[in-house]
């Protein structure tokens, strides 16, 4: 079956009888055109199924309104929930978001072809892409904000969470809790924020004279996070245990569950990030809040300061975390 092509201008035109330039001012608002004929030209359009191209008018006014955004690990929730309201904020301003998968290896061909796009602006998932997926988008020229990992690079603004400060906070809490025997489970090598994490629970443990007993390395997934702890409980006697996020900490609360430890009496485990799932009765996980909608309207605010003054300097805002007490250390 041959495909119905879409209804041009110039058809409605030649069906109204006028010139292709007068349907084009019939849908520009402030343009001038006779009432009557432009009310024709709109009957006309409504019922031929004409739209007028949103992008070819935006590039006349030079915005295209699309806004790249590569979305990083969406298997993990917090970068879910966060490039759902992300859209959701691009969306009321206008802006309409491409979402292209960064956390694998067809991120970079799909780089290429996004970029035969005339892009208004980049947005990254920074904290959970490879490293050379983040500078290999910084050189484009297309003003980027990095979200979750800090890119030194001119026209890249930048907005990232106080990741070592957060862990910092829960490590405090659970020494304060007594803990002395810590494991902690870790995410992928190239996430950012994960190994930012780590770095918050080493200093901390290390000004209370202490180390970490073991660690993991888990996939910031439930799953992951479920087979991690399952090795660090089997062959250690921990009593305490932060994940680097919260989908790991839940895996992790499942396996203490099924090994028949006491959470929080025989042990205390933490999370970060405070997704929607961590507050469920069920699981009632004590964590560190990763602010979401903080994150999203700083990086909306640097996308219109940086629409509007493309040479500015770069920016980075720095959120901070806050521990949330909950039913788990």
């Amino acid at each position: 079956m041959k495909r119905p092509r879409r209804v041009t201008a110039q058809a409605v035109a030649e069906a109204a009888g006028v010139s292709r330039s007068a349907v084009s001012r019939a849908f520009t608002p402030g343009t001038y055109l006779d009432a009557k004929k432009r009310r024709k030209i709109h009957e006309l359009a409504e019922r031929m199924g004409y739209q007028p191209n949103a992008l070819a008018a935006g590039l006349k006014g030079g915005r295209s309104h699309l806004v790249a955004v590569f979305v990083g690990n969406m298997r993990s929730t917090y970068d879910s929930e966060f490039v759902n309201r992300l859209v959701g904020r691009l969306n009321a301003l206008n802006k309409w978001p491409i979402l292209i998968d960064g956390g694998d290896s067809s991120a970079e061909a799909a780089i290429d072809q996004v970029l035969r796009y005339p892009l208004d602006a980049l947005i990254l998932r920074g904290g959970s892409m490879p490293r050379a997926l983040v500078t290999q988008c910084s050189k484009f020229g297309v003003p980027m904000i990095s979200s979750g990992r800090i890119v030194d690079a001119p026209g890249v603004d930048n907005v990232c969470c106080k990741n070592a400060d957060g862990t910092r906070k829960a490590t405090k809490v659970l020494l304060e809790r007594g803990r002395k025997r810590f494991g902690f489970i870790t995410g992928a090598p190239s996430f950012a924020s994960s190994a930012d994490r780590r770095s918050g629970v080493i200093s901390t443990l290390d000004q209370a004279g202490l180390s970490l007993v073991a660690e993991e390395t888990g996939e910031f997934t439930v799953e992951a996070g479920y087979r991690a702890s399952m090795k660090l409980f089997k062959a250690n006697n921990l009593d305490a245990l932060i994940c680097a996020n919260d989908a790991s900490a839940i895996g992790a609360l499942t396996a203490a569950r099924e090994l028949g430890l006491d959470v929080p009496v025989d042990m205390s485990i933490v999370g970060f990030d405070d997704i929607e799932m961590a507050r469920w009765p069920t699981f009632n996980l004590s964590t560190v809040n990763n602010p979401i909608d903080l994150s999203v309207e700083h990086v909306i605010w640097l996308l219109e300061r940086r629409l509007a003054e493309p040479a500015k300097d770069s920016e980075t805002l720095l959120i901070d975390p806050f521990f949330v007490p909950r039913g788990t250390h």
